[in-house]
């Protein structure tokens, strides 16, 4: 580079006036990127911060990320010792092992669904977790952006088994719970106009307040996501009474959610929710990741980070979906740990199943 500047000063000598201003404006400027490299490494942090943008920047200097989730059976609950649990819990954690390779850095922070979106536009968290479904007008008009769809779900009802009713179209004139601060009651409304009944709707404001009006007779019926009906079903002191119809009125894609604005914390986000869905399709399990480490598999390399360099622009640990894996499992460990059919919930992974099991988990390849 000096070099170069030494060229431009001989060369001026034998310019005119008007080939000199110009030379010597470009000296200039080579001088200055010349003292701005000498000062790189002193702005190193700015840059890097620059990069990350607003919340991976907050979280790293933090140390610790902030989740919001919903406290539900089988999705975020403490357990007797206070360490929350569930199968929410366990992608907030592997966000965690992504960036400090330790599923302990990570605070919960429990919301009603009134209240998340509010704990997410004023950053108290990073991102939400808790059964969020993705929808256009979140993403317009609250400014939301939603990272990879980790269960797929939909709108039903659940009834006394007393009552004999076999799906939906026997509830007309019935009074339906619905909770507060989510699309369902919306959601109700449509599936009546469209097949000509009516319902007299009861908003309750959690889950805890749906299962005291059904077992109280509040109400007739509950209608929530299937995976919220199958909670509520499990908090209920006689569970074997009531039956989840088989009808489901809507689309519910649970996805995370995060701010608009930050695009590589949404992209860090999307690869980490992407990764245990990977590892089920590779067969990779938290018992053999060890035994795949060694493979030969190009694929299986690059994805376990034996081939440095393919996420290197995320600023983690090359291992850090090796890290992920051996921590909380893959896609399949983790359904079956918290929502299987020997959990509580007892919820068929149908819809959730990986994509060459008919199902619809489909990750990107990590290339």
């Amino acid at each position: 580079m000096h070099g170069r500047i030494e060229h431009a000063a001989v060369t001026r000598i034998r310019c005119s006036s008007r080939c000199a201003s110009r030379l010597l404006a470009t000296s200039i400027a080579v001088l200055a990127g010349c003292s701005a490299g000498s000062g790189a490494a002193s702005d190193t942090a700015g840059g890097r911060a620059a990069e990350d943008g607003a919340t991976l920047t907050a979280v790293r200097a933090r140390g610790t990320l902030r989740c919001g989730i919903a406290n539900a059976v089988g999705f975020a609950t403490p357990d007797n010792a206070g360490r929350w649990q569930g199968f929410d819990v366990d992608f907030c954690r592997a966000i965690a092992v992504a960036l400090f390779n330790d599923p302990e850095k990570v605070e919960f922070v429990p919301y009603t669904m009134q209240q998340r979106f509010s704990g997410l536009q004023s950053r108290e968290v990073d991102i939400l977790v808790n059964g969020t479904s993705v929808t256009i007008s979140r993403a317009l008009h609250l400014g939301f952006r939603f990272g990879p769809v980790y269960l797929y779900d939909g709108q039903g009802f659940m009834v006394a088994r007393a009552l004999k009713v076999t799906n939906a179209a026997m509830l007309g004139g019935a009074t339906v719970c619905v909770q507060q601060g989510t699309t369902t009651e919306l959601n109700l409304t449509d599936f009546a106009r469209r097949r000509g009944i009516t319902f007299r709707p009861v908003v309750i404001e959690d889950l805890r307040g749906a299962v005291a009006a059904l077992a109280g007779g509040r109400c007739d019926v509950i209608s929530q996501d299937g995976a919220g009906l199958a909670t509520t079903r499990a908090l209920l002191p006689n569970r074997a009474d009531y039956v989840i119809l088989p009808d489901r009125i809507s689309k519910e894609p649970i996805a995370p959610v995060v701010r608009g604005g930050d695009d590589r914390w949404l992209e860090l986000i999307k690869w980490v929710f992407w990764t245990p869905v990977q590892a089920e399709e590779f067969g990779i399990t938290q018992r053999n990741v060890a035994q795949f480490a060694r493979s030969s598999d190009p694929a299986v390399r690059r994805f376990l980070g034996l081939e440095p360099g393919i996420t290197d622009a995320l600023g983690l640990d090359p291992r850090w979906t090796y890290h992920i894996i051996e921590t909380i499992g893959n896609y399949g460990e983790i359904y079956e740990r918290h929502l299987g059919p020997n959990t509580p919930l007892g919820m068929p992974r149908g819809m959730n199943e990986l994509w060459t099991s008919g199902g619809l988990l489909y990750p990107p390849p990590f290339r």
